[in-house]
């Protein structure tokens, strides 16, 4: 039979009761976020990978490849330019070895061009709302050629009738498909 330590204890009459135990002390948000970087390096999958790489690939090399994807204990590393790859290629038994003294269990590394596309810089919500097909302060009304019931004109426009008889048109197309299935 388990008794609880002396501190959560209190009598009370002729019994005791339990008293919740004294939390831990609250730690700070550094440590917190170091707790979370160690989870995800033990968890070693493509989370680990990328926090571990700079360290495993190396000063020179980490700036121009990047591990894109982890299956089945394959590791694909893309690299930005050929000559990066050719060295990435000469540099593969040392980054395997890396990757398992750092405890990944990496059995192959394959190697690929990867050519990151440039950012793209979508537009500001005011610049898209500015562009909305359902402002009528933009486009105007129309009738909706469906039901006849005033519409933005910019919706009639792109779909051809109001947004209303569109997500019943959507409606209709997918109970037919589930049906037919």
């Amino acid at each position: 039979m388990n008794f609880s330590p002396k501190e959560e204890r209190a009598r009370f009459g002729k019994g005791e009761i339990m008293r919740p135990a004294t939390p831990k002390p609250a730690s700070p948000l550094s440590s917190c976020l170091e707790t979370l970087k160690k989870s995800w390096s033990k968890q070693k999958g493509i989370a680990g990978l990328w926090q571990d790489w700079p360290k495993i690939a190396g000063a020179q090399l980490a700036p121009h490849c990047q591990p894109l994807n982890l299956y089945k204990g394959i590791l694909f590393v893309g690299a930005s330019h050929p000559y990066w790859r050719q060295a990435l290629q000469y540099n593969r038994p040392h980054l395997l070895a890396n990757l398992r003294t750092a405890g990944h269990d990496i059995r192959e590394i394959r190697i690929q061009q990867h050519h990151p596309g440039p950012t793209q810089i979508s537009d500001s919500e005011e610049l898209i709302w500015a562009r909305h097909p359902s402002r009528i302060d933009v486009h105007g009304i129309t009738p909706c050629p469906i039901c006849k019931s005033p519409a933005p004109t910019g919706e009639v426009s792109l779909w051809g009738k109001c947004s209303f008889c569109r997500r019943q048109e959507i409606q209709k197309k997918t109970s037919l498909s589930d049906h037919s299935n």
